[in-house]
């Protein structure tokens, strides 16, 4: 029995293999028959482990199957594999011999068709707008009239031209340019770190020399394709990137019907680079326009204005009164306040002197007086007292202080300071005389020039040229109807002063007759 077991192999031809050394051919069979294969599947399970590799399954309604994405490979997709997309995989078929298994090792991925494009476009949409990026109350208003404008796009595509020449027309500003890939797999990376390359440049710098400033907007531009062609603009790292921007941002991707997501991050959506620029910069022709009729309001409202005034000065001056009517009610009060004045001194003194008579003249007597001298003097004498006792108390502090500075008084220092002291008054009178002096003339000259003033403003001057002041009872007449009847007069002229007599009733008085070229003239 045990003869037979053990020679159950005998006479047989196949080959013994070990479990590697199978496997090992399996993974050179496999390897050689599916080195470059595309598969078409759905994405199953997705996994992400810390070393950067990504596991996952492709599978359908029937099989599923093993794949990985090594890091390196992995960094460079131009999608991010997500559970449920339909993709198209290209790579080669191998075996792991640890599980006894076969996995496909992933080259690259692509979504499978439009159809998956737009799907996995829509749930980014939701999952970035659930963070809040697209919401309106961050947004931030465009500059008015930006200094320097950011264009991040291709430079040698008609998109640069176009936004260039729009801007010439419009308004010159100065652009500065940050070159990107516009389409392909390098496109998200490029943009993304063109608006924070502009972010990072400091605030305030110069707009004419180096370094290069910082833009006060940016545009986004890039012309019209199909979703596969702007699909770097929907990366989530481009979208990020425009959310976080401190710099207003402008979207110009694709033509007006073309739509993703960095239009949603933006400040403001463009339908097209030419009205991305549009928007950036006013009309320059426009606000000169604008400026130049706000400068003729502004000349209209100031002329208006001034005339308004004016005429209100005016109006405010017709009602105001003449300085003589203001002044004529007080002068007459002065004059009756002068005259009576006399009157009332003489009234006052006279009821002063009754009432000291009456009131308290009676009090005063012999008797008064001696009792008030009595007093005066015993005040006087307790003075004298005390002005006695305060003199010999100063006299004998004064004493002991000579003692105490008698032994330190030397006749020399003495006389020395005495000279310094008279040399010190000498030159003190001296000044005091010499300033006494300039008083004094500067006195002489105030005094002829208020003089010369006097003689000047004086009626006299005015007599020396002919004229006469004519007195009546000390009060000075200066119309003829103040003379009724007979009344005497006093003439004075410029060499004295005669007594005349009216004779009756004065005529009224004539106009006089004015020579020629003498309009208008006092003399």
């Amino acid at each position: 029995m045990n003869e037979l077991l053990d020679d159950t192999d005998s006479g047989s031809n196949a080959p013994e293999f070990s479990v590697s050394e199978l496997s090992g051919v399996l993974k050179r069979m496999i390897e050689g028959e599916f080195s470059h294969v595309r598969v078409r599947g759905e994405l199953g399970r997705v996994s992400r482990p810390a070393s950067g590799h990504i596991y996952l399954d492709l599978k359908d309604n029937n099989a599923v199957l093993a794949s990985v994405i090594w890091k390196g490979t992995a960094n460079r997709l131009p999608m991010r594999p997500e559970e449920g997309m339909e993709v198209v995989a290209t790579g080669r078929l191998t075996t792991f011999p640890g599980q006894s298994r076969y996995q496909l090792v992933v080259e690259s991925m692509a979504p499978a068709g439009v159809g998956a494009l737009m799907a996995m476009l829509e749930k980014r949409k939701k999952a970035l707008a659930a963070e809040g990026l697209f919401d309106a109350a961050r947004k931030r208003p465009l500059p008015y009239l930006p200094r320097v404008i950011g264009v991040i796009t291709s430079p040698s595509g008609a998109v640069i031209r176009d936004i260039l020449h729009r801007l010439r027309d419009r308004f010159p500003s100065r652009v500065v340019i940050w070159p990107v890939v516009v389409q392909g797999e390098a496109c998200a990376g490029q943009v993304a770190a063109a608006i924070q390359g502009f972010n990072a440049l400091p605030q305030g710098g110069p707009v004419s020399r180096p370094p290069v400033p910082r833009p006060d907007v940016l545009i986004v531009a890039r012309g019209g394709g199909s979703v596969e062609d702007l699909w770097g603009f929907n990366e989530e790292i481009v979208v990020r990137a425009a959310a976080q921007s401190s710099i207003p941002l402008i979207s110009a991707v694709g033509h007006e019907t073309d739509t993703t997501l960095i239009d949603l991050a933006a400040d403001m959506r463009a339908p097209t680079p030419t009205a991305a620029a549009e928007m950036a910069v006013p009309v320059r022709a426009d606000l000169l326009a604008t400026l130049a009729g706000l400068d003729q309001r502004r000349q209209g409202a100031a002329a208006r204005l001034l005339s308004q005034r004016s005429q209100r000065l005016r109006d405010l001056a017709r009602a105001l009164p003449s300085p003589e009517g203001l002044l004529a009610d007080r002068r007459q009060r002065l004059d009756y306040a002068g005259a009576n004045l006399p009157r009332a001194l003489v009234h006052l003194t006279q009821k002063k002197h009754l009432a000291l008579g009456a009131g308290r003249a009676g009090r005063f007597g012999p008797a008064l007086l001696r009792e008030g001298i009595l007093q005066r003097a015993r005040r006087l004498d307790r003075a004298e007292n005390r002005l006695n006792a305060l003199r010999e108390a100063q006299r004998a502090r004064r004493i002991d202080r000579f003692a105490q500075l008698a032994p330190r008084l030397r006749p020399e220092l003495l006389a020395r300071q005495t000279r310094q002291l008279h040399g010190q008054l000498d030159g003190a009178i001296r000044r005091a005389g010499a300033a006494y002096a300039r008083s004094l003339a500067a006195l002489a000259r105030n005094l002829g020039a208020l003089d010369r003033t006097l003689n000047t403003l004086s009626y006299q001057s005015t007599l020396a040229r002919g004229y006469a002041v004519v007195r009546s009872q000390g009060q000075v007449v200066t119309r003829a109807a103040a003379l009724q009847g007979a009344a005497p007069i006093e003439v004075e002229f410029a060499d004295g002063r005669i007594a005349a007599q009216t004779g009756g009733t004065a005529p009224a008085p004539k106009p006089l007759k004015t020579p020629p070229g003498k309009q208008g003239s006092l003399f």
